[in-house]
Protein backbone atom coordinates (compact mmCIF):
# COMPACT_ATOMS: atom_id res chain seq x y z
CA UNK A 1 0.00 0.00 0.00
CA UNK A 2 1.49 3.42 -0.95
CA UNK A 3 2.53 5.57 1.98
CA UNK A 4 0.10 8.35 1.06
CA UNK A 5 -2.76 5.81 0.95
CA UNK A 6 -1.85 4.59 4.44
CA UNK A 7 -1.85 8.14 5.75
CA UNK A 8 -5.22 8.79 4.15
CA UNK A 9 -6.69 5.67 5.68
CA UNK A 10 -5.41 6.70 9.08
CA UNK A 11 -7.01 10.13 8.72
CA UNK A 12 -10.28 8.92 7.31
CA UNK A 13 -10.82 5.93 9.65
CA UNK A 14 -9.47 7.46 12.87
CA UNK A 15 -9.98 4.14 14.57
CA UNK A 16 -8.94 3.25 18.13
CA UNK A 17 -6.85 0.20 18.85
CA UNK A 18 -7.74 -2.35 21.53
CA UNK A 19 -5.64 -0.68 24.23
CA UNK A 20 -6.11 2.76 25.73
CA UNK A 21 -5.23 5.94 23.83
CA UNK A 22 -2.22 6.72 25.98
CA UNK A 23 -0.77 3.28 25.40
CA UNK A 24 -1.44 3.46 21.68
CA UNK A 25 0.17 6.84 21.17
CA UNK A 26 3.07 5.87 23.40
CA UNK A 27 3.76 2.79 21.34
CA UNK A 28 3.41 4.61 18.03
CA UNK A 29 5.47 7.50 19.30
CA UNK A 30 8.31 5.24 20.35
CA UNK A 31 8.37 3.57 16.93
CA UNK A 32 8.45 6.82 14.99
CA UNK A 33 10.82 8.55 17.38
CA UNK A 34 13.22 5.67 16.83
CA UNK A 35 12.77 6.18 13.08
CA UNK A 36 13.69 9.84 13.44
CA UNK A 37 16.68 8.94 15.58
CA UNK A 38 17.87 6.34 13.05
CA UNK A 39 17.61 8.89 10.25
CA UNK A 40 19.59 11.41 12.27
CA UNK A 41 22.16 8.76 13.21
CA UNK A 42 22.57 7.89 9.54
CA UNK A 43 23.00 11.56 8.79
CA UNK A 44 25.73 11.83 11.42
CA UNK A 45 27.59 8.89 9.92
CA UNK A 46 27.41 10.46 6.47
CA UNK A 47 28.59 13.73 7.96
CA UNK A 48 31.85 12.31 9.31
CA UNK A 49 30.51 11.44 12.72
CA UNK A 50 29.15 14.89 13.44
CA UNK A 51 25.58 15.11 14.82
CA UNK A 52 22.82 15.87 12.35
CA UNK A 53 21.53 19.44 12.28
CA UNK A 54 18.81 20.44 14.72
CA UNK A 55 15.43 21.43 13.22
CA UNK A 56 16.53 25.08 13.22
CA UNK A 57 19.52 24.10 11.09
CA UNK A 58 17.67 21.99 8.51
CA UNK A 59 18.25 24.54 5.80
CA UNK A 60 21.98 23.97 6.15
CA UNK A 61 23.15 22.11 3.03
CA UNK A 62 24.84 19.32 4.98
CA UNK A 63 24.31 15.69 4.06
CA UNK A 64 21.55 13.90 5.98
CA UNK A 65 18.34 12.08 5.22
CA UNK A 66 15.82 14.89 5.18
CA UNK A 67 13.12 12.74 3.60
CA UNK A 68 13.32 10.06 6.31
CA UNK A 69 13.08 12.70 9.04
CA UNK A 70 10.13 14.39 7.29
CA UNK A 71 8.29 11.08 6.84
CA UNK A 72 8.86 10.01 10.43
CA UNK A 73 7.57 13.33 11.78
CA UNK A 74 4.63 13.24 9.37
CA UNK A 75 3.63 9.75 10.51
CA UNK A 76 3.91 10.77 14.13
CA UNK A 77 1.85 13.89 13.44
CA UNK A 78 -0.90 11.71 11.95
CA UNK A 79 -0.77 9.46 15.01
CA UNK A 80 -1.23 12.45 17.32
CA UNK A 81 -4.12 13.68 15.17
CA UNK A 82 -5.82 10.32 15.67
CA UNK A 83 -5.59 10.83 19.42
CA UNK A 84 -6.82 14.43 19.29
CA UNK A 85 -3.54 15.92 20.54
CA UNK A 86 -3.52 18.95 18.25
CA UNK A 87 -0.52 20.65 19.82
CA UNK A 88 1.74 17.63 19.46
CA UNK A 89 0.40 16.94 15.96
CA UNK A 90 1.16 20.46 14.77
CA UNK A 91 4.63 20.31 16.28
CA UNK A 92 5.49 17.11 14.40
CA UNK A 93 3.96 18.32 11.14
CA UNK A 94 5.90 21.58 11.41
CA UNK A 95 9.10 19.61 11.98
CA UNK A 96 8.31 17.63 8.83
CA UNK A 97 8.06 20.83 6.77
CA UNK A 98 11.33 22.10 8.23
CA UNK A 99 13.12 18.85 7.42
CA UNK A 100 11.90 18.82 3.81
CA UNK A 101 9.97 21.90 2.71
CA UNK A 102 9.11 20.42 -0.70
CA UNK A 103 7.48 17.20 0.58
CA UNK A 104 3.89 17.52 -0.70
CA UNK A 105 2.15 14.92 1.59
CA UNK A 106 2.97 16.99 4.68
CA UNK A 107 0.96 19.95 3.38
CA UNK A 108 -1.94 17.65 2.48
CA UNK A 109 -2.08 16.45 6.09
CA UNK A 110 -1.68 20.00 7.37
CA UNK A 111 -4.69 20.94 5.26
CA UNK A 112 -6.72 18.22 6.96
CA UNK A 113 -5.37 19.31 10.35
CA UNK A 114 -6.39 22.94 9.93
CA UNK A 115 -9.74 21.93 8.49
CA UNK A 116 -10.40 19.85 11.60
CA UNK A 117 -9.66 22.75 13.95
CA UNK A 118 -11.75 25.18 11.90
CA UNK A 119 -9.01 27.32 10.38
CA UNK A 120 -10.25 27.31 6.80
CA UNK A 121 -7.78 29.90 5.55
CA UNK A 122 -4.78 27.83 6.64
CA UNK A 123 -6.44 24.61 5.46
CA UNK A 124 -6.89 25.91 1.93
CA UNK A 125 -3.41 27.41 1.84
CA UNK A 126 -1.86 24.06 2.74
CA UNK A 127 -3.97 22.06 0.29
CA UNK A 128 -2.94 24.47 -2.47
CA UNK A 129 0.70 24.25 -1.40
CA UNK A 130 0.53 20.46 -1.62
CA UNK A 131 -1.03 20.65 -5.07
CA UNK A 132 1.56 23.20 -6.21
CA UNK A 133 4.21 20.62 -5.35
CA UNK A 134 2.32 17.60 -6.69
CA UNK A 135 -0.71 18.64 -8.73
CA UNK A 136 -1.60 15.11 -9.77
CA UNK A 137 -1.94 13.64 -6.30
CA UNK A 138 -5.42 12.12 -6.14
CA UNK A 139 -5.43 11.92 -2.35
CA UNK A 140 -4.85 15.64 -2.03
CA UNK A 141 -7.40 16.42 -4.73
CA UNK A 142 -10.02 14.38 -2.87
CA UNK A 143 -9.19 16.05 0.43
CA UNK A 144 -9.27 19.52 -1.10
CA UNK A 145 -12.60 18.83 -2.80
CA UNK A 146 -14.03 17.59 0.51
CA UNK A 147 -12.82 20.79 2.14
CA UNK A 148 -14.55 22.84 -0.56
CA UNK A 149 -17.73 20.83 -0.13
CA UNK A 150 -17.76 21.43 3.63
CA UNK A 151 -17.12 25.11 2.97
CA UNK A 152 -20.35 25.31 0.90
CA UNK A 153 -18.41 25.64 -2.36
CA UNK A 154 -20.30 22.81 -4.01
CA UNK A 155 -19.64 23.65 -7.66
CA UNK A 156 -15.87 23.82 -7.13
CA UNK A 157 -15.86 20.57 -5.15
CA UNK A 158 -18.07 18.81 -7.69
CA UNK A 159 -15.76 19.77 -10.57
CA UNK A 160 -12.69 18.41 -8.79
CA UNK A 161 -14.43 15.17 -7.83
CA UNK A 162 -15.53 14.50 -11.40
CA UNK A 163 -12.15 15.40 -12.87
CA UNK A 164 -10.44 13.13 -10.35
CA UNK A 165 -12.87 10.25 -10.93
CA UNK A 166 -12.53 10.56 -14.70
CA UNK A 167 -8.75 10.55 -14.76
CA UNK A 168 -7.57 7.24 -16.23
CA UNK A 169 -4.43 7.39 -14.10
CA UNK A 170 -6.47 7.35 -10.90
CA UNK A 171 -6.27 3.84 -9.38
CA UNK A 172 -9.26 4.47 -7.08
CA UNK A 173 -11.88 6.55 -8.91
CA UNK A 174 -14.59 5.07 -6.67
CA UNK A 175 -13.33 7.20 -3.78
CA UNK A 176 -13.93 10.43 -5.69
CA UNK A 177 -17.35 9.17 -6.83
CA UNK A 178 -18.39 8.24 -3.30
CA UNK A 179 -17.22 11.61 -2.02
CA UNK A 180 -19.11 13.35 -4.82
CA UNK A 181 -22.21 11.42 -3.84
CA UNK A 182 -21.96 12.36 -0.18
CA UNK A 183 -21.28 15.98 -1.08
CA UNK A 184 -24.35 16.11 -3.34
CA UNK A 185 -26.55 14.61 -0.63
CA UNK A 186 -25.26 17.10 1.92
CA UNK A 187 -26.18 19.93 -0.46
CA UNK A 188 -29.76 18.81 -1.06
CA UNK A 189 -29.18 16.81 -4.25
CA UNK A 190 -30.14 13.26 -3.15
CA UNK A 191 -30.83 11.85 -6.62
CA UNK A 192 -27.46 13.00 -7.95
CA UNK A 193 -25.76 11.74 -4.81
CA UNK A 194 -27.31 8.30 -5.05
CA UNK A 195 -26.28 8.01 -8.69
CA UNK A 196 -22.65 8.73 -7.81
CA UNK A 197 -22.74 6.25 -4.93
CA UNK A 198 -24.06 3.53 -7.24
CA UNK A 199 -21.30 4.33 -9.73
CA UNK A 200 -18.76 4.02 -6.91
CA UNK A 201 -20.12 0.62 -5.91
CA UNK A 202 -20.10 -0.53 -9.53
CA UNK A 203 -16.35 0.09 -9.53
CA UNK A 204 -15.78 -1.30 -6.04
CA UNK A 205 -18.65 -3.29 -4.46
CA UNK A 206 -16.73 -3.41 -1.16
CA UNK A 207 -16.42 0.32 -0.60
CA UNK A 208 -17.59 0.64 2.99
CA UNK A 209 -18.55 4.36 3.11
CA UNK A 210 -20.73 3.97 -0.01
CA UNK A 211 -22.42 0.84 1.36
CA UNK A 212 -23.40 2.41 4.66
CA UNK A 213 -24.61 5.57 2.89
CA UNK A 214 -26.77 3.51 0.53
CA UNK A 215 -28.16 1.63 3.53
CA UNK A 216 -29.11 4.98 5.04
CA UNK A 217 -30.71 6.19 1.81
CA UNK A 218 -32.71 2.97 1.41
CA UNK A 219 -33.88 3.12 5.03
CA UNK A 220 -35.03 6.72 4.66
CA UNK A 221 -37.12 5.85 1.60
CA UNK A 222 -38.68 2.86 3.38
CA UNK A 223 -36.92 0.13 1.40
CA UNK A 224 -35.86 -1.79 4.49
CA UNK A 225 -34.86 -5.04 2.81
CA UNK A 226 -32.46 -3.20 0.51
CA UNK A 227 -31.20 -1.24 3.51
CA UNK A 228 -30.55 -4.48 5.39
CA UNK A 229 -28.69 -5.91 2.41
CA UNK A 230 -26.42 -2.87 2.11
CA UNK A 231 -25.75 -2.89 5.85
CA UNK A 232 -24.90 -6.60 5.86
CA UNK A 233 -22.50 -6.06 2.96
CA UNK A 234 -20.93 -3.22 4.92
CA UNK A 235 -20.49 -5.43 8.00
CA UNK A 236 -18.72 -8.09 5.95
CA UNK A 237 -15.81 -5.70 5.48
CA UNK A 238 -16.06 -3.22 8.34
CA UNK A 239 -16.82 -3.03 12.05
CA UNK A 240 -19.89 -1.47 13.61
CA UNK A 241 -19.86 2.24 14.36
CA UNK A 242 -22.47 4.26 16.26
CA UNK A 243 -23.94 5.22 12.90
CA UNK A 244 -24.23 1.65 11.60
CA UNK A 245 -25.70 0.39 14.89
CA UNK A 246 -28.38 3.09 14.98
CA UNK A 247 -29.11 2.43 11.33
CA UNK A 248 -29.39 -1.31 12.01
CA UNK A 249 -31.76 -0.68 14.91
CA UNK A 250 -34.08 1.38 12.72
CA UNK A 251 -33.99 -1.16 9.89
CA UNK A 252 -34.63 -4.22 12.07
CA UNK A 253 -37.32 -2.39 14.05
CA UNK A 254 -39.25 -1.92 10.82
CA UNK A 255 -38.63 -5.52 9.71
CA UNK A 256 -39.77 -6.89 13.08
CA UNK A 257 -36.53 -8.60 14.14
CA UNK A 258 -36.69 -7.83 17.85
CA UNK A 259 -33.69 -9.98 18.78
CA UNK A 260 -31.39 -8.10 16.41
CA UNK A 261 -32.79 -4.76 17.55
CA UNK A 262 -32.06 -5.73 21.15
CA UNK A 263 -28.54 -6.89 20.26
CA UNK A 264 -27.72 -3.71 18.35
CA UNK A 265 -29.20 -1.53 21.10
CA UNK A 266 -27.18 -3.28 23.80
CA UNK A 267 -23.98 -2.86 21.81
CA UNK A 268 -24.68 0.81 21.12
CA UNK A 269 -25.39 1.53 24.80
CA UNK A 270 -22.40 -0.39 26.10
CA UNK A 271 -19.74 0.57 23.56
CA UNK A 272 -20.79 4.06 22.46
CA UNK A 273 -22.72 5.38 25.43
CA UNK A 274 -21.62 8.98 24.84
CA UNK A 275 -22.45 9.05 21.13
CA UNK A 276 -25.21 11.08 19.53
CA UNK A 277 -26.71 7.82 18.24
CA UNK A 278 -26.96 6.43 21.78
CA UNK A 279 -28.82 9.57 22.78
CA UNK A 280 -31.19 9.14 19.81
CA UNK A 281 -31.80 5.57 20.91
CA UNK A 282 -32.79 6.67 24.41
CA UNK A 283 -35.06 9.36 23.01
CA UNK A 284 -36.72 6.87 20.65
CA UNK A 285 -38.03 4.64 23.41
CA UNK A 286 -36.82 1.51 21.58
CA UNK A 287 -35.76 -1.04 24.17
Amino acid sequence: MPRSRLILLLLVLLYLAGCGPAAVIGSIGNVFNRAVQRAEDNAAMENGGQPAPSPSQYNNPQSYDRLAIARANLDLGVAYMKQGDNRAALDKLTRATIAKPDYAPTYNVLGVFYQRIGNNEMAEANFKKSLDLDGGNFDTLNNYASFLCQSDRYDEAHAIYLETAGNRLNPNPEIALANAGQCAINHGKPAIGEDYLRQALDKNPRLAPALVQMADISCDRGDYLAARDYLQRYLEISKHTPRSLWLGIRIEQQLGDKDTVSSYALLLRNKYADSREAQLLEESGIY
